[in-house]
């Protein structure tokens, strides 16, 4: 297993889930294309894509940051030929940058739900139609949307109907693209974790440190990219994998190294939306 050489197109990767992902690739010698708006120190959020890219590049990748607002196609574009550019392929697309606001129908803000479907779904459509050209080159190409399982029970959609909606189209996306392009061997699936993830997103808008530390670190979300990687395009597509699940299926089973919280045990962690 190896992603030596191979140029990964991250949306979101200057923190979080995304930059763990990028970091994980890097330390195959894979090429890592940050698209992302953070080029300046956000006053609440840690890292930008200058800084992420030194991380990937002291971990053993090459980074080429791209600074990128996923809801203009003309910006998603831009990055897409500047990576191809520097690296000369795309061989992993990754879906990751994601808006979320947990609010009712009543109380969700119009312009909080517009930003949610413009980030979520319209930007996982863009990114996506916009290297499927260059990954229908690619000798093993994964698109991997960082989104929840599909399922219509009610109780998922009653608490924040505008996330779930949002969230739900990344898979959507994931789902009919696996099938639309099954013959042409691109691999399209949807990883979700079982717990709450240590992200700023968890700290600031899921319940603070308290419930961070009640969940697991994004290295495990990383892993599990990986593995989904480094399977066969052919093999491996129309899933809607769990990161724990899918580690399991790759021998995996002790994640005390994930957990915040060394001392806690895993049947105290806090399970994540749509879990």
């Amino acid at each position: 297993m190896s992603l030596s050489g191979k140029t990964l197109f991250i949306s979101g990767a200057s923190r979080g889930v995304g930059k763990a992902i990028a970091l994980r690739a890097a330390a195959d010698g894979a090429n890592i294309v940050i698209a992302a708006k953070t080029a300046e120190p956000h006053p609440k959020l840690p890292g930008t894509i200058y800084t992420a890219a030194e991380e990937i590049e002291a971990a053993g990748g090459k980074a080429l940051p791209v600074v990128t607002d996923i809801r203009f196609e003309d910006q998603v574009r831009s990055a897409v030929s500047q990576a191809v550019t520097a690296f000369g392929r795309i061989d992993i697309l990754v879906n990751n940058a994601s808006a979320i606001d947990l609010s009712g129908t009543l109380a969700l803000d119009v312009k909080h739900f517009d930003l949610m479907h413009q980030i979520n779904l319209r930007g996982t459509y863009l990114c996506s139609k916009a290297c499927i050209p260059y990954l229908f080159k690619a000798p093993n190409p994964h698109v991997l949307n960082l989104s929840p399982p599909l399922d219509m029970n009610p109780k998922w959609l009653a608490p924040h109907l505008g996330y779930t909606m949002a969230k739900y189209g990344m898979s959507m996306c994931a789902m009919g693209m696996a099938e639309e392009f099954r013959k042409d061997g691109i691999a399209f699936n949807t990883l979700w974790p079982r717990t709450l993830l240590d992200t700023a997103a968890v700290r600031n808008l899921l319940g603070g440190a308290h419930a961070a530390s009640r969940g697991r670190s994004p290295e495990i979300l990383a892993e599990a990219a990986y593995a989904i990687f480094n399977r066969p395009s052919r093999e491996c597509t129309g899933n809607a994998f769990i990161d724990e699940d899918l580690l399991r299926t790759e021998g995996v089973n002790d994640f005390s190294r994930y957990r915040v919280d060394p001392n806690l045990p895993d049947d105290e962690l806090l399970p994540d939306l749509f879990i």
